[in-house]
């Protein structure tokens, strides 16, 4: 069986975007599996996305996008101080990254 044609069979959109950005998927799988770890995890993503549109949802309208702006910033501000839990298996992805990125990598 064709897993290409699964795919289209049952998520033609989904199948379609895979395939025409391909080129910038296929990468992420190169990489380690503690690397893979520390990029995928989205707890964090989906935590700050339902608190801005929390914070966001309680002011209608804003006069200018400045306002909108600095309201943003403040709520990343108070957020920021609460990632305080480490990511899980963080220490090898961190070393992978060091390998990996040797000349990008802060010493």
């Amino acid at each position: 069986m064709d897993f290409a044609a699964t795919w289209d069979a049952r998520y033609p959109t989904l199948s379609k975007s895979w395939m025409s950005h391909w080129k910038r998927i296929i990468p992420f799988f190169a990489f380690p599996a503690d690397i893979h770890k520390a990029i995928y995890t989205t707890d964090a993503i989906e935590s700050l996305n339902m608190t801005l549109r929390k914070v966001l949802r309680n002011h209608r309208s804003f006069p200018t996008d400045e306002s909108a702006m600095k309201l943003m910033f403040r709520a990343i501000n108070n957020i920021s101080k609460k990632w305080t839990m480490p990511i899980r298996d963080g220490k090898s992805a961190l070393n992978c990254f060091a390998i990996e990125f040797e000349d990008r990598f802060p010493r």
